[in-house]
């Protein structure tokens, strides 16, 4: 009996082992993977429910818990408030002539506003439009125009930039227009503009908004919740993708709700008594959408936000102050918290964990995180906005050889190949290819625009990342290279065409390259090389100058070489990858 027992504990033990290794509910033991393919399945089911539900269960569970903290503005809220705020907020939309569907950007950096009408928007069935807070004239203009966009939601200005003076630019008729009625030609969907701070004319109030809300629109509310879908579309994210201007990856509820529980998961929200995140990435990015807002909502965790813009020495003194024991940020955050003199005063003994990621991890980096901020369970990531955005994920407690030279394992519920790029066939196990992905996590369109969706998402729903990558036996993955051009500068997703476009309006320019060269800091540092008209001299200063107020400044050239010549190929097409290499060896990097 004693023997047969010990037997089948032998056996379970084997299935045990083995199951773990075919599903990622924990990192995989065994070397099982044998093709550049991989299936993240797992013991727990996909999520229902619509951003909410989510929110509202969260109420239901941790109804005193604080939910959100604002640092900078001294705001908190608990989930309970929090959630009271959202239905004033959501009954508010209702109030002032938004309905089910139509689109509200919100234009601003971190600020209480911006999570409260996340949540109120989805709450009524408003798709919200993530707008840059750097976005420049041209581009905001552009950007609430190709999603006709009925309402904005923004502070009066953030540093430098002049929210409501650069919508009246390009929307005059607001000064004589009543409040929420506004009828512009050059933005002919716009109905309102709601501002976040102080009363401006022809503009509402958040106060208005808040205010708005009677009896029966709180009725209207509750009957939409049973008539939402989690398939229903939820969020625009706008993104460079691969050509031409930004596109509008549109996500639904189930994405996004999905995406932030089951990368809560895998960081540990579900074993983590009490999880205090410290989160000085911007809201406007999916990072800080899903992994920050939904993620609260999915999991109970308290969202710390240091400041309205990115202060390194805020986000020190926050972690220290709040005992936050998670942190989120892009490489360049991490490297302006390590490079801070007096570093070592702060007391981070609370950081257990973090997350890294919006574009590419130097290896050195992550061992300056754990050996000065003793953070040994830092992760690194990788996603796309298309994606929701994580579709790769290390385990907080993975050796420090895979945290530093992979982006970790599929995700649940979502698969992943690596393809020949020029067949498209599944390359051997080890060998480089285009990463492509296909799941949940994968968006529903680019916002009206059949063309471009299909593009990257073929009929049987894989999703092209344009990134190269390899596969492990363990399905650890590394990402070696882009097939696109995209830059990506702090986290930024800039593409050299959009410059491009812009320089060639300089009257002594007759051609330019925009490239991405390596930095320390930021990743990558766009480099313009600039072919100037026969006759003409310029400066660096000058060019840097005619890009100032009119394109983001992350996207201003940080290099300006003038140059008499490209690289080309045979058929005359410019070696971009033989001009960045010319470069850095120019410039020393």
């Amino acid at each position: 009996m004693t023997q047969t027992n010990t037997q089948a504990n032998k056996q379970t033990n084997k299935i045990k082992a083995y199951n773990q290794s075919l599903h990622v509910d924990g990192p995989p033991l065994i070397p099982t993977v044998t093709s550049s393919y991989v299936h993240g399945t797992s013991s727990l089911s996909l999520l229902p429910w619509t951003v909410g539900q989510s929110l509202e269960k969260a109420v239901d569970r941790w109804p005193d818990r604080e939910a959100v903290v604002f640092v900078q503005d001294g705001i908190r809220k608990t989930f309970a408030e929090f959630h009271q705020d959202v239905d004033k907020a959501a009954a508010g939309l209702l109030a002032v002539g938004l309905k089910r569907g139509d689109r509200l950007g919100i234009w601003g950096p971190n600020i209480y506003e911006w999570m409260l009408f996340q949540f109120a928007s989805a709450k009524a069935g408003i798709i919200m439009v993530s707008v840059n807070p750097a976005y420049q004239l041209k581009e905001v203009e552009y950007t609430l125009k190709k999603v006709q966009c009925k309402a904005v939601l923004c502070p009066t200005s953030f540093k430098t930039q002049r929210y409501c003076d650069m919508l009246r630019e390009i929307c005059p008729e607001i000064d004589s227009a009543a409040s929420g009625m506004i009828k512009s030609s050059r933005l002919p969907d716009l109905r309102m503009v709601i501002v976040t701070d102080s009363r401006q004319p022809g503009m509402l109030h958040v106060d208005d908004v808040m205010q708005a809300g009677e009896s029966h629109h709180t009725k209207e509310l509750m009957d939409l919740q049973t008539k939402l879908s989690c398939d229903d579309p939820i969020n625009i994210q706008f993104t460079s993708g691969t050509t031409g201007n930004p596109k509008g990856a549109t996500l639904s509820h189930h994405n996004i709700v999905n995406n932030a529980y089951f990368t809560g998961l895998r960081i540990g929200y579900g074993w983590r008594p009490q999880v205090r995140v410290c989160i000085p990435a911007p809201l406007h990015h999916a990072f800080g959408t899903v992994l920050g807002g939904i993620c609260t909502a999915v999991h109970g965790i308290t969202l710390i936000f240091p400041s309205v813009g990115y202060d390194s020495r805020a986000s020190l003194e926050t972690i220290q102050k709040e005992k936050c024991n998670i942190l989120y940020g892009t490489p360049t955050m991490y490297i302006d918290m390590l490079n801070q003199a007096d570093l070592h005063k702060f007391d981070l003994s609370s950081l257990e964990a973090g997350i890294i990621g919006g574009s590419p991890c130097p290896a050195d980096l992550v061992k300056k995180i754990i050996t000065d901020m003793k953070m040994k369970e830092i992760m690194v990531g990788y996603g796309t906005t298309e994606n929701s955005p994580v579709t790769f994920l290390g385990f907080p407690r993975d050796n420090e050889e895979l945290k530093t030279s992979t982006v970790g394992c599929v995700m649940n519920h979502t698969e992943a190949k690596v393809v020949d790029t020029f067949t498209g066939e599944t390359v051997p196990l080890g060998v480089s290819g285009e990463l492509l992905t296909r799941g949940y996590c994968v968006m529903l369109e680019y916002w009206e625009e059949p063309e471009k969706t299909r593009e990257v998402i073929s009929k049987d729903r894989w999703y092209r990342t344009g990134d190269m990558a390899n596969l492990d036996h363990f399905g650890y993955c590394r990402i070696v290279g882009r097939i696109k051009d995209m830059i990506i500068r702090g986290g930024e997703n800039i593409y050299p065409a959009e410059i491009e476009q812009f320089l060639y309006t300089h009257p002594k320019i007759q051609e330019v390259e925009v490239i991405g060269v390596k930095d320390e800091r930021f990743g990558e540092q766009v480099c313009a090389c600039v072919k100037l008209k026969e006759g003409q001299t310029s400066s660096v200063d000058e060019i840097r100058a005619y890009c100032k107020g009119q394109i983001s400044h992350f996207k201003i050239p940080h290099y300006v070489i003038f140059v008499d010549s490209y690289p080309l190929t045979f058929s005359g097409k410019i070696q971009k990858v033989k001009l960045r290499e010319q470069m850095e060896k120019k410039l020393g990097l």
